[in-house]
């Protein structure tokens, strides 16, 4: 048996039974779970630039591991110079293993690699129990070449569970190893 579980197996193994514990559920199906990973950036400066649209969906395919789909502007807002259909941002829907790997790699290595990070602030967690990480910089992913970036890109992963509240969602994150600043 290898003595390295993965972020799944631990969560199978560990997590679930310390949650049914913490918060009293009878069955192992009732304990909250995350459901997807949405990793979304937006293209505000490169509205005309199609480089600046590309370079973006590289970075992006790099980073999950998936192609991003382009998300278009629904209505027409002339004081951003935006009209209805035009591109304003790329996103990733990760579920199953693909998920599971992209939240060992945060936990890991992102995180930690992310310049003057303290820890991840509660309040990050809403309501609902999902998690909004914002990076102002794409280079502290592991498949990014500081040496080979052009451009820095910002971007965002929202973390979906099936928590009940904010405070099902935080055990869910401290239990998975999310660094999290204490109050």
């Amino acid at each position: 048996m290898p003595t390295h579980l993965t972020l799944q197996a631990k969560y199978q193994r560990e997590i679930v039974p310390a949650l049914m514990q913490q918060f009293g559920y009878a069955n192992r199906l009732a304990v909250p779970r995350i459901n997807k990973v949405i990793v979304h950036m937006g293209t505000g400066a490169g509205l005309k630039d199609a480089k600046f649209l590309e370079g973006a969906e590289t970075t992006l395919r790099r980073i999950t591991g998936q192609a991003p789909v382009k998300t278009l502007a629904k209505k027409s807002i002339a004081n951003f110079k935006i009209r209805a259909g035009m591109v304003i941002g790329l996103k990733v829907t990760l579920r199953g293993k693909r998920m599971w790997d992209f939240l060992t790699k945060l936990t890991s290595v992102a995180l930690p690699r992310t310049r003057d990070f303290r820890g991840l602030k509660q309040s990050m967690v809403d309501r609902s129990g999902n998690l909004t990480i914002g990076f102002r910089e794409h280079v502290a992913f592991p498949e990014i070449k500081s040496d080979e970036v052009e451009r820095l890109y910002g971007l965002e992963a929202v973390i979906d569970t099936t928590a009940k509240g904010h405070d099902e969602g935080l055990a869910i994150f401290k239990h998975l190893g999310f660094p999290f600043r204490s109050r």
